[in-house]
C-alpha cells in the first residue's frame, strides 16, 4: 500500500501574505441519517509550526491514528474548536443552514482568544472544503436573510482541502473524531450507532425497520422506503 501523502501549507501560506489568520473550516455527518452535523474549525498564523506528519483528510486515517492525530493537534496552530446542530435544528432549518450554524459555534469559540469574532474575522481569510460557500447565507426563499460577522472574511473554496490543506484537514479530524465519540456515547436500543455513525448502513437501515426512528434521527428526511 502507497503511503498517504500529507497536507501542505502552501495555500495557508499564499493566503497568510494578506491575512493575520487563516481558518481551515470543514464538515462530518452531512449525509447522515442520525446524530449531528458537526463542523471542525482550525485556525494557523505566521507562527504556526509544521504540522503533525501524516495529517490528511479523517476519511483517509485509520480510527486509531486519528485519535492520535487529535491529541498531536491540541496545541497545533492558534486556535480549534468543533461545533454542532442537533437532529432537530437541521429538521428545523434544513441541512445547509444547520451546517452554517453548527461552523458559526465553532468559529465563536475559536474566536474568543483571538480578539472575539468581529476582529478575528476582519483579519482573517477562510478555506472552505468543497465547492460550495455555504457559510455564508445567500439571498433565495429557502435560506433565511441572516448576517454574521464571518461574512466580511474572504474564503477561499478548495475541493479536496481537507486532503491537500492541512488546516482544513485538522478541521476534518478534529470534527471526525468529536462527532463519532458523540455517535458511540449516544443510548442506542439496536441501530448500531457505534459501528456505522448515523449512516445508511444496511444494518441502520434494517434496525429502522424494526424499531422506527428516534429522536436522534432526522425526520424530515427519508428514513424508511416509500410503502
Amino acid at each position: 500500500m502507497s503511503q498517504l501523502r500529507s497536507a501542505t501549507r502552501d495555500l495557508e501560506t499564499e493566503l497568510l501574505a494578506g491575512a493575520r489568520w487563516v481558518i481551515g473550516i470543514d464538515e462530518v455527518g452531512r449525509g447522515a441519517l442520525a446524530g449531528p452535523v458537526s463542523v471542525g474549525v482550525c485556525v494557523v498564523d505566521a507562527d504556526t509550526r509544521r504540522p503533525p506528519e501524516g495529517l490528511t483528510d479523517s476519511k483517509l486515517l485509520t480510527p486509531t491514528r486519528r485519535e492520535a492525530m487529535v491529541a498531536e493537534l491540541a496545541s497545533w496552530g492558534a486556535a480549534r474548536a468543533v461545533g454542532h446542530a442537533s437532529p432537530a435544528e437541521i429538521d428545523a432549518v434544513g441541512i445547509i443552514a444547520a451546517l452554517r450554524l453548527a461552523a458559526l459555534r465553532a468559529l465563536a469559540v475559536a474566536a474568543q482568544g483571538l480578539g472575539g469574532e468581529d476582529a478575528c474575522a476582519a483579519a482573517c481569510a477562510i478555506i472552505l472544503d468543497g465547492s460550495h460557500n455555504w457559510l455564508v447565507p445567500t439571498l433565495d426563499l429557502f435560506t433565511p436573510t441572516e448576517t454574521h460577522a464571518w461574512c466580511q472574511a474572504p474564503v477561499t473554496m478548495r475541493v479536496k482541502a481537507d486532503q491537500q490543506c492541512a488546516v482544513v484537514a485538522a478541521a476534518s479530524v478534529l470534527a471526525k473524531v468529536e462527532r463519532d465519540r458523540i455517535m458511540v456515547e449516544y443510548p442506542d436500543p439496536g441501530y448500531g450507532f457505534a459501528a456505522h455513525k448515523g449512516y445508511a448502513a444496511a444494518v441502520h437501515r434494517e434496525a429502522l425497520q424494526r424499531l422506527g426512528p428516534s429522536n436522534f434521527h432526522r425526520r424530515s428526511w427519508r428514513l424508511l422506503p416509500t410503502p
